[in-house]
């Protein structure tokens, strides 16, 4: 089953338990994924809906941290429930250290040496690390790996 599948089984899951909330952020997360397939025309892998799921959430991290900054704590355990509700659809996150060791073996398998390289080394870890790490932590092993 893919992952767009089983979201739309957790939908009707949800209809079925009355679970509003959790309803919501499934309905909402279906309208992004629904909304590139019908700009690209496109069917989206699971990939790519991974990559969705991930937007949304740092979305919602964002909207936290504005919310707390506000001092809107009713906004802030809503979008605090959305977030959970999407965290489920994301794989296995790897660890630091599993990151910088990938990092580590694909700035070698590129041969980058430098700052300068940091562009193609970050395409390269985008496609092969694409919704198991987070994107920052992505970002801050390149930068440690090429600054050796």
């Amino acid at each position: 089953m893919s992952l767009k599948d089983q979201i739309t089984e957790d939908m009707k899951n949800a209809m079925r338990a009355k679970d509003a909330p959790r309803l919501s952020t499934i309905r909402m997360l279906l309208a992004a994924i629904k909304q590139r397939e019908v700009d690209e025309r496109i069917v989206l892998d699971d990939a790519a809906v991974v990559a969705i799921v991930d937007r949304t959430i740092k979305q919602r991290k964002d909207s936290i941290a504005a919310f707390e900054s506000a001092g809107r704590t009713d906004l802030v355990d809503k979008e605090s429930a959305e977030l959970t509700v999407l965290q489920a659809y994301l794989p296995a996150r790897l660890s630091a250290d599993e990151v910088a060791a990938a990092v580590a073996a694909i700035v070698t398998e590129l041969g980058a040496s430098g700052p300068g390289d940091m562009g193609r080394v970050m395409a390269a870890v985008k496609t092969q690390l694409a919704g198991k790490a987070d994107m920052g932590a992505m970002s801050s092993a390149v930068k440690a790996a090429l600054a050796k």
